[in-house]
């Protein structure tokens, strides 16, 4: 008895957590879409500075490498470190709903169908 009433208590909870959450107001979604720009912008200034620092490291290898005499192979030219530049954020400018044709009946039909059915076989011609 006690494990049923545990499982349906336990039920219960996760229906719960999987319950729907309030849709966000147009400023928390500004703000989250700018929070999402400037971390995207963080990465590829964070893969920016890893790169420059690989080819710092590699130019490096290949001189004391060259230094001591031992036989090395000119490195594979790889992509070009590509800089960010400064974080630059543009909302999105969003129209009204109403503006946005969403709610616009389908228009009328302005040609028949295509078929490769010959017009003979659906329309008949009529014997007098």
């Amino acid at each position: 008895m006690k494990k049923i009433l545990i499982a349906l208590s336990l039920a219960a909870l996760a229906g719960s957590s999987i319950a729907k959450l309030p849709a966000l107001s147009p400023e928390a979604k500004a703000k989250a879409d700018e929070a999402g720009a400037k971390t995207a912008w963080s990465g590829k200034t964070d893969a920016y500075l890893l790169c420059k620092s690989q080819d710092k490291v590699a130019v490096q290898y290949f001189k004391t490498a060259k230094a001591a005499g031992k036989d090395v192979k000119s490195p594979a030219p790889g992509p070009a470190c590509a800089d960010p530049g400064p974080f630059a954020y543009t909302p999105v400018e969003q129209k009204p709903l109403e503006a946005s044709g969403a709610h616009s009946p389908a228009g009328n039909a302005i040609s028949p169908p295509s078929t490769t059915q010959p017009d003979a076989v659906g329309n008949p011609a009529k014997k007098s």
